[in-house]
């Protein structure tokens, strides 16, 4: 597999991370208690970080991952049979398929069927969504909390209690069958756009994206989207991943310091990548109902196919927008629909559709708010207000490129007084 063959050259903290997920699905599925396999992996990766500097990464990380991680499961039955009376039936299970696991284990990938077993028929939507990005997306609880804009306390106490709901729940965590993969791929989905948008721009840090994370969510897409290539919402959230990262190294300075959509260099697209996701939407728009990925990968598809900021089509983006409120009622579609309004309208038509966010407490106190409103107001020249918002917006903010671009407006707006 291509992963073992250049692990060498991998620094030990990202191979780690790479491989971390899938080794915590062969386990979980193995032994069927998500809480004390997601412990035995980790102790499995603290004797990987404390050995392979010393002894070299071994030829197959994985399967010794894998390895070390059922002895420690194997050890952890052992030591309470008396209040697990399985203990005999799972831990011969696993050694006779140890020897097997560790020799297959580089020819597969379980971080997707991981995927489908954390988005458990016991949890609620956002308890499912909130532990698969622990486990599969390696998120931390800060991380997943800024994506679900809540308190880190409150992410912390929900993964907690998905855990506990789980083993309490008497339902094996293991690979669903088809009929309940079905039922679950909408909650997938949704996953795999989180882990893509926090890779994408991530929520905290001092760079503006972790492209691990992103190429993780464009991965695993990939691998639904082979599962099942004739679903078009599959298709049109792969085609959104794409033609959004494609735009990934225009991003940026030469100092990471962000540059906007309408200033980036589009000469730095990847224009492969675009090619490849406008096919995907192509061919997926036709078959039959559209759902908001393959509406949101349209706008993505606008926005690419311009070949300067000036061209691109805002009424059809707002028209595209108007379709995608009428199936989310997501804050940031609505905030993405008043820049499109702006666009079209004006910049007061725009301001007009903010005052609708200010009560919704799942964005009234993020920065992207007072971000818009104060680019909107700045378009409608007036410079003081922007430059207030500029820097509300980059208090609210831990992204430190994010927070330096917005005080780089509030201060060139009002002459550095910011």
């Amino acid at each position: 597999m291509a992963l073992d063959e250049q692990s060498s050259d991998l620094p030990i903290g990202q191979l780690l991370r790479e491989l971390t997920p899938q080794v915590l699905g062969i386990v979980a599925r193995r032994f069927r208690d998500f809480a004390a396999a997601e412990d035995a992996v980790q102790e499995a990766s603290i004797a990987a970080v404390m050995q392979w500097p010393r002894e070299g990464v071994p030829e197959n990380p994985r399967a010794w991952l894998t390895q070390v991680a059922f002895r420690k499961m194997t050890d952890r039955i052992r030591s309470e049979a008396a209040r697990r009376r399985r203990e005999t039936e799972l831990s011969e299970e696993a050694a006779r398929e140890a020897e097997i696991e560790l020799n297959v284990a580089a020819e597969g990938d379980d971080s997707l069927v991981l995927l489908f077993m954390c988005c458990h028929p016991a949890l609620t939507p956002a308890s499912a969504i909130a532990l698969t990005l622990r486990a599969v997306g390696g998120l931390t609880t800060a991380e997943i909390a800024g994506a679900f804009l809540v308190p880190e306390t409150t992410m912390a106490q929900r993964i907690s209690r998905a855990k506990q709901t789980i083993k309490e729940s008497g339902i094996p965590f293991q690979l669903p069958d088809a009929e309940e993969r079905g039922s679950r791929l909408r909650l997938v989905l949704h996953v795999l756009y989180l882990i893509f948008n926090e890779g994408y721009t991530a929520s905290s840090g001092l760079q503006l994206r972790r492209a691990d994370l992103s190429h993780e969510g464009i991965r695993l897409a990939r691998m639904a989207f082979r599962l099942q290539p004739e679903n078009t919402e599959i298709a049109g959230l792969l085609a959104l991943m794409l033609l959004t990262d494609a735009r990934r190294l225009a991003r940026t300075g030469l100092n990471d310091e962000l540059i906007p959509l309408g200033q980036q260099d589009r000469a730095l697209w990847d224009r492969a990548q675009i090619a490849e996701g406008v096919a995907l939407l192509s061919a997926a728009l036709p078959k039959g109902s559209v759902g908001p990925y393959q509406l949101q990968a349209a706008i993505a598809a606008v926005h690419d196919e311009a070949s300067r900021a000036e061209d691109t089509d805002w009424p059809q983006i707002l028209a595209l927008y108007e379709l995608l409120k009428r199936m989310s009622e997501n804050p940031m579609v609505i905030l993405n629909h008043a820049i499109a309004a702006a666009m079209v309208h004006g910049p007061r038509e725009g301001l007009h559709l903010l005052d609708a966010l200010e009560g919704d407490r799942r964005i009234a106190e993020h920065h992207r708010l007072d971000a818009v409103r104060a680019h909107l107001l700045e378009m409608a020249g007036d410079a003081r207000e922007a430059a207030r918002h500029y820097r509300a917006a980059a208090g609210k903010t831990v992204n430190l490129p994010e927070r330096n671009y917005l005080l780089l407006q509030a201060a060139r707006l009002d002459g550095g007084d910011g």
